[in-house]
């Protein structure tokens, strides 16, 4: 149980990190690599905007999750 929780919690945390630096922020961010800047310029908040902060959301949920599960079970004992 400590392991699968260890292995999420690196995978949201790499997910996250990437979801992170794919939003738009004052200098564009790395989302402008990737063609998103011009688009994201030209309309304001997009879908894909929104559902990046979705995503971020529900992953930064996960990982939260994860440190307190691993907490208690540190804790408390499996």
């Amino acid at each position: 149980m400590v392991l699968a929780l260890q292995i999420i919690l690196v995978l949201a945390s790499v997910i996250m990190t990437v979801f992170v630096l794919l939003h738009k922020g004052k200098g564009g961010g790395l989302s402008s690599l990737f063609g998103g800047g011009v688009q994201s310029n030209l309309s304001g908040s997009t879908v894909v905007e929104k559902n990046l902060d979705r995503y971020t959301i529900v992953t930064a949920v996960i990982w939260v999750a994860c440190i307190v599960a691993l907490n208690l079970l540190g804790t408390y004992g499996s």
